[in-house]
């Protein structure tokens, strides 16, 4: 109707400068019109007498209009336009055959309807007007000469690197325009701000076709697993997995090692929400590997169902890790924490308790010769152990020295600090003058008062507690709050100063109807300072049933944070949790001496090994400008789970060793996030001065192409004064004036 109606297409109206053909100066028709205005408001005004004024100026308005019209038409208006000169420049269709493409509705995929479009008369337009050029991408952009030499699905898509290997021809070659017929579901990591960037400078204006639906209902996803790398012999892990889906449904997680399931749990997806989080725990078990698959069963309707699971490794080291527990007084609190660890734990706590001012109770010992002086004398001696806690002891207690050592046991040694409170602790043990206070997450307050005050509180989470799993007692968040709610009240209580900026506050005390700050964490240099503000959970356990672990759980929970925080002398880490179609796993050694200064010269070899095959050997070279780091780069094409194995030697003498495991597993990114990424196609449309069209939209596509601003162009000037709506204004104005002359009655 458009066309029909004004002669050309709205594409070449928005892409034309309006103008008048004639050389006529403007002003003369502005005359006119003024003129015209006049001439006919005095042949209208001798009839004021049989006409009220109102009809009168309607009639004139008509009249006037109409002549305008002429006067205008006689100008000659026109649209200037600047095409694509026709059989000069090349125009390049640029196809995703990735095989994300291949999803579709029923049995048609998206890649089959685009192809049935372009050969629904698209093509053939467009080779009438320019030389066109055929291109296929997934991972790399192959050329071909007709669409039936599509090749399979790929495994990746980078629509950023196939893009710009396109308009490289732009320099040798008219290139006029790309079209891009892609679901936008990029999975390459390359297409960032610089790439986009670089695509833009071309000046080659991008006309993106975004093929698929932007939201698939009947899908979920399980878009990301978070959790640790490493974990301890027989402790509890917990996993936050993600799930995007598009409406409400009820699904089951599962989570494997290998074909056993170590956790099973249902999961509600709600209505309005994209994205739901859900914690799930299972347990280590041994030493060893922890090959982990977290499935999603499918909801009805579902047909993919590769996008419904993620693999993870967790490492789970023999060694034991320790903490040095320093008290100064006999107190339930210390008995209490020492119970919470099982017999068989992989921490070792070994504890320090003043009986008397000069006599201290080991316990937990390795060797006769731990502790045999009271707190360590050297600080490689306090650096042997992953942790630190200092209960009801007084700052005095210790050397200048040795509270730097505990300072720098956090912030170069990468250790944990646990301050408890006490009638020695914190502000009244003297923390608060001592330069301990510097990695504390609180200010202790300078009161003439004790701040340890024995008054029973009650103990509530705060928001942030409710997220963390260091105050996490159930996987599930309601009962989670509601086990908090009823523990029983703490006997004692310490007050803090402000929290510091960096700090994070998990439990709050209701002292007194007031809430004070309980637990609290900060990072410090490399390590980790928590703040528990009392000496009296310990009355948990004592007023909980026998079978009710929270006490037990609460403080297990602490422990293995304050030692899994920690980093060892030598570890090793992968680039990323899991390789899916990334071929090239990089890993990275951190290597550091008994003082936990960096090794700058260790000669590392590494023993890369795929399931159960022979391993092989390669060395791992220092990045520059990073002391104490060693990387390398394994290429691993087939499927498996790798291992790797770092034994790091420096002087002739072998420091330790390190491992790691990472799944592999090819042709899964593609089936994630296959949704049509609208905004990325627009985006590169926009850059480059292109339009984006739904699949739909496709037939306009050879339209919008000629009126580009690269390549060879040339101009058009098009008349609008035999538009068909020139003469149906005309008509309309003139039958107007009548039918309104014979209503009112004739003048």
């Amino acid at each position: 109707m458009f066309e029909f109606l004004f002669k050309y297409s709205r594409t070449i109206f928005e892409n034309s400068e309006f103008l008048f053909a004639r050389d006529w100066p403007l002003w003369a028709l502005l005359v006119l019109i003024l003129i015209t205005t006049i001439v006919v408001g005095y042949s209208l005004i001798k009839y004021k007498q049989a006409m009220s004024l109102g009809r009168l100026f309607v009639l004139g308005f008509l009249q006037v209009a109409m002549i305008v019209v002429l006067l205008t038409l006689l100008w000659r208006p026109s649209l200037s336009t600047q095409t694509l000169r026709p059989q000069e420049n090349s125009v390049a269709v640029v196809i995703d055959a990735s095989a994300s493409m291949s999803h579709g509705e029923g049995e048609i995929s998206r890649l089959q309807q685009a192809v049935t479009l372009l050969n629904g008369g698209v093509l053939e337009e467009l080779s009438e007007r320019f030389n066109t050029k055929l291109y296929t991408f997934a991972a790399n952009l192959e050329s071909i000469e007709d669409l039936d030499e599509i090749p399979a699905p790929g495994d990746a898509t980078r629509i950023g690197d196939a893009l710009v290997s396109v308009l490289q021809e732009a320099g040798s070659s008219a290139l006029g325009a790309v079209v891009l017929i892609s679901d936008g579901a990029d999975n390459s990591e390359t297409l960032d701000a610089a790439k986009l960037a670089e695509i833009g400078s071309y000046g080659v204006p991008i006309h993106a076709v975004g093929v698929g639906r932007e939201a698939v209902p009947e899908d979920i996803e399980l878009r990301e697993v978070v959790l640790t790398a490493q974990s301890m012999v027989g402790s509890r892990v917990s996993a936050q997995v993600s799930i995007q889906h598009s409406g409400p449904a009820v699904t089951r997680i599962r989570v494997y090692d290998g074909d056993m399931i170590l956790a099973s749990e249902d999961v509600e997806l709600l209505q309005g929400v994209n994205l739901t989080t859900h914690w799930v725990e299972f347990d280590t078990g041994d030493a060893g590997v922890r090959d982990l698959r977290f499935s999603l069963d499918a909801i009805p309707g579902e047909n993919n169902t590769t996008n419904n699971v993620q693999y993870r490794t967790v490492q789970v080291p023999e060694e034991r890790r320790s903490i040095l527990y320093v008290e100064g007084e006999p107190r339930w609190e210390y008995k209490f924490v020492r119970r919470a660890l099982e017999e068989d734990s992989p921490i070792r706590l070994a504890s320090l308790l003043r009986t008397t001012p000069n006599k201290f109770y080991r316990q937990g010992i390795a060797s006769e010769t731990e502790l045999e002086n009271g707190f360590p004398e050297t600080r490689e001696a306090l650096y042997a152990y992953d942790a630190l806690i200092i209960g009801s002891f007084a700052a005095a207690e210790l050397s200048e020295e040795q509270q730097l050592w505990v300072r720098d046991f956090v912030s170069e040694r990468g250790g944990s600090l646990l301050m408890l409170g006490g009638r020695r602790g914190l502000a009244d043990g003297g923390w608060g003058n001592s330069i301990v206070a510097e990695a504390l997450p609180a200010q202790l307050p300078e009161i003439d008062a004790p701040s340890f005050v024995r008054v029973p509180v009650k103990v509530a989470l705060t928001t942030e507690g409710e997220e963390s799993l260091l105050t996490s007692l159930s996987s599930d968040a309601e009962m989670n709050t509601q086990l908090w709610a009823e523990m029983p009240e703490i006997a004692d209580f310490q007050y803090l100063g402000q929290v510091k900026s960096g700090a994070v506050t998990l439990l709050e005390a209701d002292v007194r109807g007031t809430p004070q700050p309980l637990l609290v964490h900060q990072r410090f240099g490399k390590g980790v300072a928590y703040i528990l503000a009392s000496g009296g959970t310990w009355r948990w356990q004592m007023q909980l049933s026998s079978e009710d672990q929270r006490h037990e759980t609460f403080w297990r929970q602490i422990l293995q944070a304050l030692v899994s925080a920690t980093p060892r002398m030598i570890s090793l880490t992968a680039g990323r949790a899991f390789y899916g179609d990334q071929n090239e796993i990089t890993l990275r050694a951190q290597v550091q001496g008994e003082s936990y200064q960096p090794v700058s010269d260790a000669a590392i070899s590494l023993a890369v090994r795929r399931d159960f095959s022979v391993p092989f050997m390669i060395s791992m070279s220092a990045v520059p400008g990073e002391p104490g780091t060693y990387e390398t780069t394994i290429l691993a094409e087939e499927d498996g789970l790798y291992h790797f194995e770092a034994a790091v030697d420096s002087g002739g003498e072998l420091l330790g060793t390190a491992k790691a495991s990472v799944r592999r597993v090819n042709g899964i990114s593609e089936h994630f996030q296959y949704q049509q990424n609208r905004s990325l196609l627009e985006r590169l449309s926009n850059i480059s001065s292109g339009q984006y069209f739904t699949l739909g939209e496709l037939d306009q596509v050879p339209e919008a192409v000629q009126f580009s601003e690269a390549g060879i162009l040339e101009r058009e000037l098009l008349d609008l004064w035999n538009m068909p709506f020139n003469f149906l204004l005309l008509l309309f104005l003139k039958c107007g004036e009548w039918v309104l002359r014979l209503y009112w009655g004739r003048l």
